[in-house]
């Protein structure tokens, strides 16, 4: 018997070959000192067996230490078989066994097309009813809210008011600007056409108060405070605030969402207005400098034509869309799981069905202010 740091070695000088106790890293130079010369020993054509029955555990290090022998051995003619492995011990002593060829994964089964729309089908109604789920229990914790006010996180409406609203000030500014541009030089030339150029301010108004305005600001903030609300907050639960939160006697509803989902729903509003006059100030400019219709003509016709329901129509489908934001992006974030993949697949869903919810919306909004307006 040959003794080195925590194992034993019995049989040394015979074909039978006994390792005993756990084996480790630590323990490579005293195993290597132990096992060559007993392996040395063996005529060539010997066939030897190492019991691997009494070690408890062992690491990584220490098996392809013994695999290296073995093929050592092999090289000289001598077979060494390693036995009697226990199956923790056994599944580190086959990541390094050179026999046994790497296992591929299987193909995957092609699905048909039917298959894949209705497996898609399934997981697009199983989102819907998460995002229905979540709109209830939202509603139950404003009404919890409203009952007890003083349980909101109200210090943290201001700074979500200033991260929604006015840090979004700049692009959406810029963005409607160029659309109102863009559709006064688009009708410009047909307008123009008919002796019809004062009808510009008509076209341009009219289309960005009703739709335009709170459409463009709609997806705008979607893929702005949206997707940051979803990233947020799929953090968050990813790395078991949100579990830490539930610990602690906080609702993730009151601390988290209802914040989110008030500053975006007053941002909205203001940030539409907004967009509407710099919608209407680039459709001016064009008129002026393109047409010859001033500033003058162009309030004259715009009052003839446009009245508050037109404006008043676009700030109630923006504060519906400002909702609407709100509930999908922070529904995405709470759904997240996987680390890091999860939290990036679940920041895209969140601004995809966030446009979709808009749409959607602005669909319906538009067959109501039809059947409103007759």
């Amino acid at each position: 018997m040959r003794r080195r740091g925590l194992f034993q070695l019995h049989g040394v000088g015979s074909r039978q070959l006994i390792l005993e106790g756990p084996v480790s890293f630590d323990d490579g130079g005293a195993l290597w000192d132990a096992l060559r010369p007993a392996l040395a020993q063996l005529q060539p054509g010997a066939r030897a067996t190492l019991d691997l029955s009494r070690v408890p555990q062992a690491d990584g290090a220490s098996m392809a230490l013994l695999v290296f022998l073995r093929a050592e051995a092999a090289a000289r003619g001598v077979q060494l078989e390693l036995a009697g492995a226990n199956l923790e011990v056994r599944q580190i002593l086959e990541l390094y066994r050179g026999d046994v060829p790497p296992s591929l994964p299987a193909h995957a089964r092609l699905e048909g097309m039917l298959a894949q729309v209705g497996r898609e089908t399934l997981a697009t109604v199983a989102e819907v009813r998460k995002v229905f789920d979540f709109v209830g229990r939202s509603v139950l914790e404003v009404r919890g809210l409203v009952s007890a006010p003083r349980t909101g996180r109200w210090k943290d409406l201001l700074p979500l008011v200033e991260r929604v609203g006015v840090n979004a000030l700049p692009i959406v500014l810029l963005i409607n600007f160029l659309m109102g541009l863009v559709m006064a030089f688009q009708g410009a030339v047909p307008l123009q056409q008919y002796g019809a150029s004062v009808f510009i301010a008509d076209l341009v108004s009219l289309a960005t108060t009703r739709e335009l305005g709170p459409l463009m600001t709609a997806i705008i903030l979607a893929g702005r405070s949206g997707a940051a609300f979803a990233a947020e907050l799929g953090t968050m639960t990813v790395s078991e605030e949100m579990d830490a939160l539930r610990t602690l006697g906080f609702s993730p509803w009151r601390f988290l969402v209802l914040p989110r989902l008030l500053a975006l729903t007053l941002v909205m509003p203001i940030l539409t207005l907004v967009a509407d006059v710099m919608s209407i100030a680039g459709g001016i400019w064009v008129a002026s400098v393109a047409l010859g219709v001033g500033p003058s003509a162009w309030f004259s016709e715009m009052r003839q034509r446009m009245g508050l329901w037109d404006v008043f129509s676009g700030l109630i489908k923006a504060t519906v869309f400002g909702v609407a934001i709100a509930v999908v992006a922070c529904q995405q974030g709470f759904a997240t799981s996987g680390g890091a993949e999860g939290v990036g697949r679940r920041t895209t869903s969140a601004v995809v069905y966030s446009l979709f919810a808009i749409i959607l919306l602005d669909a319906g909004f538009a067959v109501l202010f039809q059947v409103f307006g007759q």
